[in-house]
């Protein structure tokens, strides 16, 4: 007998927000991707109204509505199974990162995964990564691996952050930690583990869009050796 679809969770966030918590789920992650996805599709039809934002993170959604908008949570819990099969698609055009494997935490990072140096940086390059949701700078966003054309589950190896962060991670480095990659795009504390750099620019404010990247685009690493 099939597992039965966890009911949806609701925190409320201030007058206007509600928190979609889906942390119960069996993988939060994949649900959060597939419900905000699907959320969206409500939002564009017209089914789910007066909405101003959804905003995915680890194990949350975070649905925000207009004032005058009725409540959000019949209309979500009416959808609940529909939302968590949602397929994720990946939008806009995919944005490579080349990469210098230089990073201090490099071979500490392979032995967690089990593997060695050279197998790391073959993983991390290999795998196509998912901008899953925006991080505490802006233009840093926490990338998660991407299921195979087949449909395979991707390999995410079991890699801590470092026990006592670091107070200044240069911008530019290129860390892991916890399933996820992703690029410091300014100097700042950080407890990933170092893998690499680049000179990818994440963020500039003379672009037209200061993001390189932005949620739900695909990311491949590129390894550079100068």
């Amino acid at each position: 007998m099939p597992p039965e679809t966890p009911s949806p969770v609701f925190r409320r966030v201030g007058r206007t927000g509600w928190l979609v918590d889906l942390a119960d789920a069996p993988d939060p992650g994949a649900a959060v991707q597939s419900v905000a996805a699907g959320l969206r599709s409500l939002a564009a039809d017209g089914r789910l109204t007066g909405v101003v934002d959804l905003v995915p993170a680890a194990e949350t959604v975070l649905v925000t509505v207009d004032g005058d908008a009725p409540d959000p949570r019949g209309v979500i819990a009416a959808h609940w199974s529909a939302l968590l099969a949602t397929e994720v698609t990946t939008g806009g055009d995919e944005v490579k990162i080349p990469v210098r494997y230089d990073g201090p935490d490099l071979a500490g990072a392979a032995e967690a995964a089990g593997m060695t140096p050279a197998a790391f940086r073959e993983w991390h390059r290999g795998t196509t990564w998912r901008a899953a949701f925006g991080g505490f700078a802006p233009g840093f966003f926490y990338l998660v691996p991407v299921a195979g054309a087949d449909g395979s589950a991707p390999t995410v190896p079991d890699i801590p952050r470092r026990p006592t962060p670091r107070t200044s991670v240069p911008a530019g480095s290129v860390a892991v930690a916890a399933g996820y990659s992703a690029v410091y795009p300014s100097s700042s504390p950080g407890g990933w583990q170092l893998i690499g750099s680049t000179d990818a620019v994440l963020w500039d404010t003379d672009r037209p869009q200061p993001n390189l990247i932005t949620a739900g685009q695909t990311v491949r690493f590129t390894e550079v050796t100068a």
